[in-house]
């Protein structure tokens, strides 16, 4: 589910704004429907609120009957700060919720480690298919090495990454322990005939159980979904905002990580955080798009590598010695000189750009918030609108305002339903609300 979504929070209120594109299936049978909801209320009493992004559902259930679900559960109960509220929900969903029973968690844990070797399986193919096609064949011997080789270099990877705080060293024999039948059969239904030693099996069952305890760099999981959670604690003068990385279930154990937070506090005065597709925000606030600056940062980081050769190499009078030392001294002062050049952009753009919005946010009563919420998240659908690229972020614009005195407000919300026919709808919901006050 592509999405952007913003939260924008001074010491009065928090704004957040969501789109309503979800993406269905994959290139090249794609369908974007904008008709999805992915901004809620967390309770029907307190100010907190909460937006997904990423996937639509988590372990088959979709995020918004999760969050009802919690929300119903949560009745009146209040807590003194926003990160316990956040830490609630987190302990909602990993705490042996009947939602998620062992044989959804056994799916889970299936699909996943067979769509990772799957994965580890497409390399090793492709590396063959390149020598033979470089050789003309390929031996045994030269198999094996290229399967040895992968698999190392993805074992590697995961034993090097740490298992993420909330989850114990131990975890990872338990899953091995409990898994194991599914872990072998799914090896060998992957790897079929290819040549797999001992040692590298170990390592694949030890990949196994790392895929559900370790969040490693450079590997993205299909079926992460983003969570933030924003608003007031009871004790809470001002906002704050927690997000989480969320991915699965399995042994009755959730694997997430904390993504980002904020808070508003007496030496910071306002915040504006993206979500998903942020490039156009940065764009805004730091005066320049960020795939333009990666691009502009990595040719000239190689200019700067590459110059002192250049230079040594056009010095006739230096011998082979003098022009080593001479191009080591001379890439250090390169070196130096490109993160002078870093920093001073990043100062530039800080002070005339981050800071001069920042400095009116602060001021911003509660309607411009919201305002302001929804015109950055429009300036990422109008782009997606008017360039070839698919136009995931689109459809009608959620906005919420959420202070502590008037708690969660509607700015714009869409309904699949026209209100006017369903009145019992809003009888419903805020009679309960009524009632239970009452």
């Amino acid at each position: 589910m592509m999405t952007a979504e913003i939260v924008i929070m001074n010491n009065e209120a928090v704004a957040l704004a969501s789109d309503s594109a979800v993406t269905m299936g994959g290139t090249p049978n794609q369908k974007i429907f904008s008709s999805a909801n992915k901004l809620f209320a967390l309770s029907k009493y307190r100010p907190v609120g909460i937006m997904i992004y990423g996937n639509a559902a988590f372990m088959g259930v979709p995020w918004e009957t999760i969050i009802k679900i919690y929300r119903s559960k949560l009745g009146k109960r209040e807590f003194n700060t926003l990160e316990e509220y956040a830490n609630d929900f987190i302990s909602f969903l990993g705490g042996g919720n009947p939602l998620f029973p062992a044989s959804v968690q056994e799916d889970y844990v299936r699909n996943l480690i067979h769509a990772y070797f799957s994965f580890v399986k497409n390399v090793i193919t492709d590396q063959i298919h390149s020598k033979i096609e470089k050789k003309g064949k390929i031996t045994d011997k030269e198999i094996k090495q290229i399967v040895s080789g992968v698999i190392k270099e993805h074992y590697k990877g995961w034993e090097k990454t740490d298992n993420v705080p909330s989850i114990p060293g131990s975890y990872n024999k338990d899953i091995t322990d409990k898994y194991g039948e599914i872990i072998d059969k799914t090896i060998e239904d992957v790897f079929e005939e290819l040549p797999i030693s001992k040692s590298h099996l170990n390592q694949l069952r030890k990949i196994a159980a790392s895929l559900f305890s370790k969040f490693p760099e450079g590997i993205e999981i299909e079926s992460i979904s983003g969570i933030v959670i924003a608003g007031f604690g009871e004790k809470d003068v001002f906002p704050s905002l927690k997000s989480f990385d969320i991915e699965g279930i399995a042994n009755n154990r959730l694997k997430y990580k904390e993504y980002t937070s904020a808070k508003i506090d007496f030496e910071t005065g306002a915040s504006i955080t993206s979500f998903a597709q942020k490039e156009m925000v940065y764009a805004f606030m730091e005066g320049i798009d960020p795939y333009l600056q990666d691009h502009m940062e990595g040719y000239l980081s190689r200019i700067f590598d590459k110059y002192p050769e250049i230079i040594v190499e056009n010095i006739e009078k230096f011998d082979g010695n003098e022009k080593r030392l001479l191009k080591k001294k001379l890439k250090e002062v390169s070196n130096k000189i490109f993160k002078d050049y870093q920093e001073y952009v990043r100062t530039y753009r800080r002070g005339n750009y981050v800071n001069r919005v920042a400095r009116v946010v602060t001021i911003l009563p509660k309607d411009e918030l919201a305002v302001m919420a929804e015109t950055l998240v429009n300036l990422t659908s109008f782009k997606r609108k008017v360039t070839m690229e698919s136009e995931t972020v689109r459809g009608p614009i959620d906005v919420a305002v959420i202070s502590k005195g008037d708690g969660f407000i509607w700015i714009k919300r869409k309904h699949y339903f026209k209100p006017e026919l369903n009145p019992q709808f809003f009888s419903n919901y805020y009679g309960d609300v009524k009632h239970e006050e009452g």
